[in-house]
């Protein structure tokens, strides 16, 4: 059976128990400040679980899109090495939200697994949560019965709290769980050991493939447990380990799944999957992957050097490099695989082939700058390694440290590559820094957050800010958070004018006013499907009736930044092209930036075209037509933008400014016309990712502002040149002017550089074999210091300098040794010219042959003279 018909099978058959069939969410999470990217089917169904929303069916199922790779979950390293860990993969789910419980949710997964996918029944074995004495919680006995009534009590396992009891987070909902897991080992591997003492062992062949959670507890924060007020099932299924046993295999690479990947770079790299451990292993962390890069940058998120980017860059980069060092990949081969991806999931995911073009060129850019950084690395690796020939034989923890953490060095090839020339690695030095690292990460990102306390139950939020600025509101829950050492408190009201930071655009600030005490507000933020107040004190009275108030001034300004975001998107794809993609940005009251998808730098014509079109459009005040609860198919027939990425209820807010002009899928806030914008100017263009631009731009009385400034700049200048009848033609002659005494003052300081040289040459003395130069001097600048070094290298054998320069009031040391007395008596300039550094108050370093130093202290050159002298006199006197 092909991979699609099992996800397909599976689906029908909840379809038949009355299931409603839902889209996978985007794997980078939104609005949910405790995850970075969907690592669990559940993560969509948070609020559900939280009682935040009500689902639209009490029963769904779906297969979804999950990476593990941070975190808690995070199994990148283990990606490759073992035949079942991955880093992007699928999770068939079914869940009930207060409607069927553990028997319906058991012997439904018996029935699909035994008779739909015809598993064999003597190989499967079912888990059950033995209890926990810390939680004083018992033995799952329902759960216990029910199994039994199925297979043979031989073949439950009791689990423990870690196994068998699964938990959301920290705190929220969680329960027991009955784990189902099957054996594939061959017959007579089994007859020597049952299956049921390899569960969760870690054993490749006894995998657990369903895991059938009871939701039926809330953790405190205190770590107590309360039972919910309804039960739920959350079920997970690892789609790859489902295939590997339905399709017979040993290995979740060995199915369809990972297959034409596979076969596609074994054939690429000519090698064969299955013959050498090492390109085995590359070729499984490749094709594994391409996977999860692909999809989180078709769901929007783009590599980059921080948060979730950073995630992304590190797989990519790991990929990369098992490529290039086992597949003997030199040059970009990971955006090839693209076509090959797109293809097996056409149908399933389609935003792979929609937008094929783009991710394969965003991979391919970060491929090629990634190889150059993998180049310099392995070259500043050599040179480690021939430091550490001469003297430990050891690489030092901190070095093995940053070629991991800046080149993208794992410590496995680090230690590979030193093996190979005699040395080794020091491992404790090396952990002790990643955990330096990890516990300042984690300091950087500790907050604790105390349980909700509710004052007004609530079924749901009701949010009026589309309205109104201003409403009466009471507080539904609170909570303390402390953040860094400070204390904050998050504030729930019953309904609320105020904006929660979404889709781009800020959030509200304001304040609560109960008539005795105005509550300043100082933030609003979405988490999971509340709207959450930030305050840094409480109201007194926490059940008196306020007026929420919202800072007017603060969200007109944010509403031009952000309808002149819509209009500039459709500005953009009118001149640029439809293939332009809105790909994040940022409105607040002071300026709007705005990123897209396209591969080539703007040209100055285009951009004053771009803004041409929207300040025409803004002349034009065309009124807002604001479409509420649109169903989106309709939505989408209206020719309606989607952001990629982003989740999308069966109903969508649809805003347009001109049906033929601006049609979008917005949740934000707007002006009523376009005319409240004012003006539009954009105040730069650039990249900010391999194809994204960004635009940043101001509106209103800030473009105004802009715009007299650089009016009042231009007349200064013009006062500067006494008024020229052509501003451009002067400055274009005192630009030639300049560049004619550049090359004068070149060719002097050529000339005393040369004077110089003359003078250092009369100062060579032939020392025990050695010619040796100390001497100090003045010279123009570093380069003419370096040229001469280099100079005086080339035209002396034998040869140690020390030349100790004034340049222009600053000081310099440079260190110049023979290639051939570097070798023979293990002299170093680098370490040389950083003892001399000592005297002039600075510090350097540099190649065995050449380094260079720069300090505070001019007045040091004469004592670092004098100190080389003695250091060379020590050096050649023992030669």
């Amino acid at each position: 059976m092909e991979s699609k018909e099992i996800r397909q099978r599976f689906l029908e058959f909840f379809k038949r128990k009355q299931h409603e069939i839902v889209a996978s969410a985007p794997l980078v999470i939104h609005n949910d400040p405790t995850l970075m990217f969907t690592n669990a089917g559940m993560n969509q169904f948070k609020d559900f679980f939280l009682g935040n929303a009500d689902p639209s069916s009490k029963r769904i199922a779906d297969t979804q899109k999950c990476l593990r790779v941070s975190g808690k979950h995070n199994d990148l390293e283990e990606v490759g090495l073992d035949t079942y860990h991955h880093t992007m993969f699928e999770m068939l789910g079914n869940w009930s939200f207060g409607d069927y419980f553990k028997k319906e949710a058991i012997e439904w997964a018996w029935e699909l697994l035994t008779e739909e996918f015809q598993l064999p029944k003597d190989r499967l074995y079912a888990s059950v949560f033995g209890g926990d004495e810390g939680d004083n919680m018992p033995l799952d006995q329902d759960a216990l019965n029910l199994w039994k009534s199925i297979i043979p009590e031989d073949r439950i396992v009791y689990g423990n709290k870690k196994d068998n009891f699964w938990e959301m987070g920290e705190t929220g909902p969680c329960g027991p769980c009955s784990e189902i897991h099957i054996d594939l080992r061959p017959e007579t591997e089994v007859e020597k050991i049952p299956g049921k003492d390899l569960v969760n062992m870690d054993h490749p062949q006894v995998v657990e493939i369903w895991n059938l959670v009871f939701m039926q507890f809330n953790r405190m924060a205190n770590g107590s447990l309360v039972k919910l007020p309804a039960q739920h099932v959350d079920t997970g299924m690892g789609f790859e380990r489902l295939a590997m046993a339905i399709q017979k295999k040993t290995s979740n690479y060995d199915t369809d799944v990972f297959s034409p990947l596979i076969n596609f770079i074994a054939n690429k790299a000519s090698v064969d999957y299955g013959k050498d451990e090492k390109t085995d292993i590359a070729l499984r962390v490749i094709s594994d992957h391409i996977r999860a890069i692909a999809f989180t940058i078709a769901d929007g998120q783009l590599p980059s050097n921080n948060k979730a980017g950073y995630v992304i860059r590190r797989i990519l980069r790991r990929a990369v490099r098992y490529g290039y060092t086992f597949l003997d990949f030199k040059e970009p081969f990971l955006y090839q695989l693209l076509p090959v991806l797109a293809g097996q999931f056409d149908g399933v995911f389609p935003e792979l082939i929609s937008q094929q073009d783009f991710i394969a060129k965003v991979i391919r850019e970060e491929e090629t700058s990634f190889l150059r950084t993998l180049d310099k690395g392995l070259t500043k690796l050599d040179v480690i390694t021939k430091q550490a020939e001469s003297g430990s034989k050891i690489i030092e923890g901190k070095i093995v440290f940053e070629l991991y953490d800046t080149y993208g060095f794992p410590f496995d090839l680090t230690s590979l590559i030193a093996r190979e020339n005699g040395l080794s690695v020091d491992e404790e030095g090396f952990k002790n820094e990643m955990q330096v690292q990890k516990s300042r990460s984690k300091k950087d990102a500790a907050t604790a957050k105390g349980d909700w306390i509710e004052v007004k139950h609530i079924d749901e939020v009701t949010f009026l800010g589309y309205d109104a600025v201003t409403s009466s509101a009471q507080i539904s829950k609170y909570r303390e958070v402390e953040e860094k050492g400070k204390t904050l408190y998050h504030i729930v009201l019953d309904q609320t004018p105020f904006y929660a930071e979404s889709g781009g655009q800020v959030g509200d600030t304001g304040y609560l006013a109960d008539g005795n005490q105005k509550t300043t507000i100082i933030d609003t933020k979405k988490e999971n499907n509340l709207i959450i107040h930030f305050a840094k004190e409480l109201p007194k009275n926490l059940e008196a009736n306020f007026e929420a108030v919202v800072n007017v001034s603060k969200r007109q300004l944010t509403e031009n930044n952000h309808s002149a975001t819509h209009l500039l998107h459709a500005a953009l794809r009118q001149v640029l092209g439809t293939h332009v993609q809105q790909k994040g940005s940022l409105v607040n009251d002071k300026t709007l930036r705005f990123d897209f998808s396209h591969f080539s730098k703007m040209t100055d014509e285009e951009i004053l075209e771009v803004e041409k079109i929207v300040n025409q459009k803004i002349r034009e005040n065309i009124q807002l037509n604001e479409q509420r609860n649109v169903p989106i198919e309709e939505a989408k027939n209206l020719g309606a933008m989607a952001l990629f990425g982003e989740k999308y209820g069966d109903f969508v807010r649809v805003i347009t400014f001109d049906k033929n002009y601006s049609v979008e899928l917005c949740g934000g806030t707007h002006v009523p016309a376009t005319g409240n914008i004012g003006q539009f100017k954009i105040i730069s263009e650039g990249s900010v990712a391999a194809g994204v631009r960004r635009i940043e731009a101001l509106t209103a009385e800030a473009a105004e502002n802009y715009q007299l400034k650089q009016n009042e700049v231009l007349q200064q200048v013009n006062e500067l040149l006494n008024n020229p009848k052509d501003t451009v033609k002067a400055i274009e002659a005192l630009v030639k002017e300049k560049l004619e005494l550049t090359k004068e003052i070149e060719e002097v300081n050529l000339e005393k550089g040369k004077q110089q040289k003359i003078l250092l040459q009369q100062k060579v003395q032939a020392v025990n074999g050695f010619n040796l130069l100390i001497e100090q001097t003045e010279l123009p600048n570093a380069d003419a210091l370096k040229k001469l070094a280099f100079e005086f290298k080339n035209e002396v054998e034998n040869l140690i300098m020390v030349i100790a320069a004034n340049i222009a009031g600053k000081p310099q040391i440079a260190v110049m040794i023979s290639d051939n007395l570097v070798k023979e008596h293990a002299l170093h300039a680098g370490n040389m010219v950083r003892e001399l550094a000592k005297e002039i108050k600075g510090g350097g370093g540099g190649q065995p042959f050449f380094a260079t130093a720069g300090g505070k202290e001019i007045n040091g050159l004469p004592q670092a003279v004098t100190k080389a002298k003695e250091l060379i006199e020590s050096m050649t006197s023992h030669s």
